[in-house]
């Protein structure tokens, strides 16, 4: 098991035109291309472990993918039933969007991931499914995988969801292209939006109205994306937590969207008391430009609404509150509890071995703010949870273990930390 030790970081200043594509917009670029009448055009896309499933998966579906190492090229006849066992890895995003995509295609397909994402809960997009035709068993009646699809026809439906998730509303936007009559979707809170702006910018007929969106049945294949994937802001999150906490220090983070369903925790932040600036440099499927981000003296927050919009950037968050003076308070965040980790308890447990105070709630956490101390913390397997530790490490060192995951979202990760401290893989 890998771990890593991190030192104390001196002030820095960092202009970063290299972060992690979207990890998001490279899943669903890929899988959008099989739906597409000719050839889509990506660049920038995200070469982690996880998109690099889905790209595999793609091609065992039948898809035509030439890859220069620049621009990706897809063509698909449409989908192929695969000799392959269809491997996520350790990839919800990727497995949740599949079911959708996959539901009505003709064809027997077989989901499975890793050890983290067989242990994730899937009902939340295989019991929509089943109930409007759809063909899909797996361990636990559905809810785990290996997830087992054959695709059938699809009725129309009028789902109102009780969660705000975009994988579950992409799934179900997925299947409800190639249903048998207009479909909608209701949300109980806006969650992040790219699936319908990518589908609208290909021509599919989709209109948001408020929470509800409303989908009709393609009528013919879409035009092919032509599409530059921008930086992960979920990513870039990280570096401006380093800057937010590291006396005189700023960071400069080029080239990443600015949809608002993403840069909510950047807003958080800014809310805290970093100093944070925005310059929109391009819009075409997504604003996309520049963030700096200064330090200064944060201050304690209550964080309990948009929580879909920055749930996957909510441990880094943890990390700049534990910072703060004064005491934060997350609620409404129950949803971390199913993502690679149960990240409630194990922010909870990491702070605790930093001697941060912290009262661990069913949806959520207290933190009070204080001094950070050298600890050593468990990944649990999970990305985001590795990396927020490391970036803790910035103000009083850290030893991180089981770092393999970070190489599913964001591979130069400590090339970039590299930059700013010492770095001793141990």
């Amino acid at each position: 098991m890998q771990s890593v030790a991190i030192y104390p970081a001196e002030p820095f200043q960092l202009h970063i035109d290299n972060i992690a594509p979207d990890k998001s917009i490279s899943h669903r670029s890929v899988m959008f291309a099989m739906l597409a009448d000719g050839v889509s055009e990506i660049e920038n896309f995200l070469r982690a472990e996880d998109t690099m499933n889905s790209l595999e998966i793609v091609k065992n579906l039948g898809a035509k993918v030439d890859d220069n190492g620049d621009v990706i090229t897809i063509s698909s006849d449409g989908i192929q039933e695969p000799f392959e066992i269809l491997d996520c890895g350790n990839s919800g995003t990727g497995m949740r969007l599949f079911c959708g995509l996959l539901s009505s295609a003709n064809g027997h397909f077989v989901l499975t991931g890793d050890k983290y994402l067989r242990r994730r809960p899937m009902k939340r997009v295989t019991e929509p499914l089943i109930s409007i035709g759809a063909k899909i068993d797996g361990r636990e009646n559905g809810d785990l995988a290996p997830l087992s699809i054959r695709g059938a026809s699809l009725k129309a439906f009028d789902y109102e969801s009780k969660i705000a998730s975009a994988q579950v509303k992409s799934c179900m936007i997925l299947a409800a292209l190639r249903a048998d009559g207009e479909c909608s979707y209701t949300e109980p809170e806006l969650s992040r939006d790219h699936t319908e702006r990518m589908l609208r910018g290909m021509g599919a007929e989709i209109v948001v109205d408020g929470l509800k969106t409303t989908i009709k049945p393609m009528k013919k294949l879409l035009t092919p994306l032509k599409i530059r994937v921008p930086a992960d802001p979920s990513s870039a999150f990280f570096f401006a937590v380093a800057a937010a906490i590291t006396p005189d220090s700023y960071v400069v983070l080029e080239g990443v969207t600015l949809n608002p369903t993403r840069i909510e925790a950047f807003k958080v932040l800014e809310h805290m008391g970093a100093n944070i600036t925005y310059e929109l440099t391009d819009n075409k499927y997504e604003p996309i430009g520049d963030i700096t981000i200064k330090y200064a003296q944060l201050h304690g927050i209550t964080v309990e609404y948009n929580i879909s919009w920055l749930i996957d950037e909510l441990p880094a968050l943890s990390i700049a509150m534990a910072c703060a003076e004064g005491e934060s308070l997350v609620k409404n965040a129950e949803e971390l509890r199913v993502k690679e980790s149960d990240r409630i308890a194990t922010v909870v447990e990491g702070l605790r071995a930093c001697n941060i105070e912290v009262h661990e709630y069913k949806d959520g956490y207290k933190i009070v703010g204080g001094v950070l101390k050298k600890a050593e913390v468990e990944s649990d397997g999970d990305h985001r949870i590795a990396m927020s530790f490391i970036i803790a490490g910035l103000r009083c060192g850290m030893k991180v273990t089981d770092l393999d995951c970070i190489n599913t979202s964001f591979p130069n990760f400590f090339e970039l930390v590299q930059k700013i401290t010492k770095v001793e893989f141990v």
